[in-house]
């Protein structure tokens, strides 16, 4: 019976290897990438041309890697789901720039990659350079792109708290995160469970608010691979920019530059208008 029991174990295994699935397991990662601005001419540091986009997508499909909605990848990191295909790989944009609308949605729909959007509520409709309530709602409809909270005004956390008395900074984190989850839901129709922490900055207390908040997850830019040994409110993503060249973008996806820039850095020049 024991042999039996072995036998199945190993026709088990080698089934999910020959389907193509990788199998639950807390050694399982998967590279979460997130953009910013796609912008064909002026260079930031926050910045990647449409065309380095659309190689780098084109690289993923030509080398066997699925782009799987972030909800399939929240799903087997909760436990709710204990396979994935073969080589997932996730990408998600921040902010809501219109560049999202001009340039990022023909390329999801050309090679037909699931795509979410970190949003926060409000820049939207304000300034040349965001997007508008009617162009998220229109890419919420695709079927391709995912709406999910980036807070409400996109603070930096860590500097407002030294401004701040604790009650203050209660009240201020409530807002950022309860009425931007609210704002979103009651423009879009849609249920908000994720957030992307601006600027990458979180702590245990903004995580628990999270929690308290009705999120299930929340997503960092710690540069790592995500993974079940993370905590659910801090699970990390690579920041992808145009200086790095496919050589770079092929070991982030092939988990192999995990912490080997500083994303803080990054982050510093973030709001340069364009």
């Amino acid at each position: 019976m024991r042999q039996l029991a072995l036998f199945l174990s190993k026709c088990l295994i080698l089934l999910f290897i020959t389907s193509g699935i990788a199998m639950a397991d807390n050694a399982v990662s998967v590279p979460v990438l997130v953009y910013h601005v796609l912008n064909p001419r002026v260079p930031s540091s926050m910045t990647i041309t449409p065309e380095r986009f659309e190689s780098q997508i084109k690289w993923l499909k030509d080398n066997g890697y699925t782009v799987i909605p972030l909800k399939q990848l929240v799903s087997y990191l909760q436990g709710k789901s204990s396979v994935l295909p073969a080589k997932p790989i996730v990408i998600t944009a921040d902010d809501g720039w219109e560049s999202d609308y001009t340039y990022m949605y023909p390329i999801a729909r050309k090679y037909h990659v699931p795509i979410t959007l970190f949003i926060y509520p409000g820049t939207i409709s304000q300034g040349k350079n965001a997007l508008t309530w009617e162009q998220l709602k229109e890419l919420s409809k695709t079927g391709l792109f995912d709406i999910q909270d980036h807070t409400f005004t996109h603070p930096n956390f860590k500097q407002d708290k030294k401004h701040m008395s604790q009650s203050a900074y209660d009240k201020f984190v409530h807002r950022e995160l309860v009425n931007s989850k609210k704002v979103l839901e009651d423009k879009l129709g849609t249920k908000i469970d994720y957030l992307a922490w601006p600027f990458g900055i979180y702590n245990n207390y903004l995580e628990q608010q999270a929690a308290k908040a009705g999120y299930t997850m929340a997503f960092t830019i710690d540069y790592r691979n995500a993974s079940r040994i993370y905590r659910p409110m801090a699970q990390p993503r690579y920041m992808i920019v145009n200086s790095e060249n496919m050589a770079t973008f092929a070991a982030i996806v092939k988990g192999k530059a995990q912490g080997s820039i500083d994303t803080r850095a990054l982050v510093n020049n973030k709001y340069q208008r364009y």
